[in-house]
């Protein structure tokens, strides 16, 4: 099957194309500037240039594709929802032009409350969901919690605070008492692939681990992977956008997208319609959240650039390599880097 992975260069893109390959598939790989040359699969797939806003650039990218699989969300634009909306309106057109017969959107998990008490970035995911499943193809969601997994946004959030922090953690009391499902990378990319191959499941179904626990408790987690000693403390009045601002400062991820993100937080991420129940279980069971973790965090950046090492691939980004291990196409911000060198260049001057 001929498969169009729309932000193959993302993130999850990057895992999920190495997956693709594996299982056979032809890999189309679209691009907005120009082809990544980074990963180790980039001279094994066909790399088509697109503006997912033009709609006929993306008629003309995802010609010939059997299925697409659609990973596109802006969160650095301050218009992303309606850029987010415009994109998403021209892939559901252009898979009913192309003829594809499968379309899945990696999405995110959406409270079941109304629309007014979501944040931006939920919202604008719920919005593009609703718009892709008008394509004329069959269409699947999957609903992602925090995906988890070295070069991951919401991880490298997790991890490159747990570090900058100290060993006292003040963490906003809103927090607290919200529920997630983390879900490794490595279940995303063996869910996302299984939607590919079973056009008749249709809808959305929710991507997580088999371990819910409380935000506090993942801190707590992360911790002891990382082998951080770390005591929380709750902040009772701390407003979720002073959160969002003083988070962008405190990471290395692009400020605009942490100060998207934070406001979800506050709201439950937990599955309501287990993917497992109808995909069934990858084989060994799903990553706890602690395994998912110490994988992450087994492998340091600098030796992601080998991909074939004693003991096999060892670039997250390689057919055969472990998804949760850093790759050398990851950004520049998932870098590792020491606190010492992160109060330099936050420092006036640095």
């Amino acid at each position: 099957m001929k498969v169009a992975v729309v932000g193959a260069s993302g993130y999850v893109g990057s895992r999920l194309v190495p997956e693709l390959l594996r299982r056979g598939h032809d890999v189309v790989a679209t691009h907005h500037r120009s082809p990544s040359s980074a990963y180790p699969w980039s001279g094994d797939v066909e790399w088509r240039r697109v503006d997912v806003h033009d709609e006929a650039a993306v008629v003309a990218a995802l010609h010939g594709v059997d299925a697409i699989c659609y990973l596109v969300h802006g969160l650095d634009d301050a218009d992303f929802m309606r850029l987010d909306r415009q994109a998403a309106d021209n892939v559901a057109y252009a898979a009913g032009v192309v003829g594809a017969t499968r379309l899945v959107y990696f999405s995110g998990i959406v409270p079941d409350l109304p629309p007014e008490e979501l944040s931006d970035h939920l919202l604008s995911r719920l919005e593009v969901e609703q718009i892709l499943a008008t394509a004329d193809t069959s269409v699947l969601t999957l609903r992602a919690s925090m995906v988890v997994g070295a070069g991951s946004t919401s991880f490298e959030v997790m991890r490159q605070t747990s570090q900058r922090l100290g060993v006292v953690q003040t963490v906003p009391a809103w927090m607290g008492s919200s529920v997630i499902q983390p879900v490794s990378v490595t279940d995303a990319v063996y869910y996302l692939a299984e939607a590919i191959e079973r056009a008749e499941v249709t809808g959305h179904l929710d991507v997580v681990g088999p371990d819910p626990l409380s935000y506090m408790a993942l801190l707590r987690t992360y911790a002891r992977a990382a082998r951080l000693r770390r005591v929380q403390v709750p902040v009772w009045l701390a407003p979720v956008d002073v959160v969002a601002r003083v988070a962008g400062r405190l990471v290395d991820v692009p400020a605009p997208v942490v100060e998207s993100l934070i406001p979800s937080l506050g709201h439950d991420m937990v599955a309501e319609r287990d993917a497992a129940d109808v995909l069934g279980e990858p084989v060994g069971g799903r990553l706890t959240v602690a395994e998912a973790i110490r994988r992450s965090l087994a492998t340091p950046r600098a030796s992601a650039s080998s991909t074939d090492g004693e003991d096999g691939p060892t670039d997250g980004a390689a057919v055969g390599g472990d998804p949760q291990a850093p790759s050398v196409g990851d950004p520049a911000w998932a870098r590792d880097r020491s606190v010492l060198d992160w109060l330099r260049s936050a420092l006036p001057g640095g």
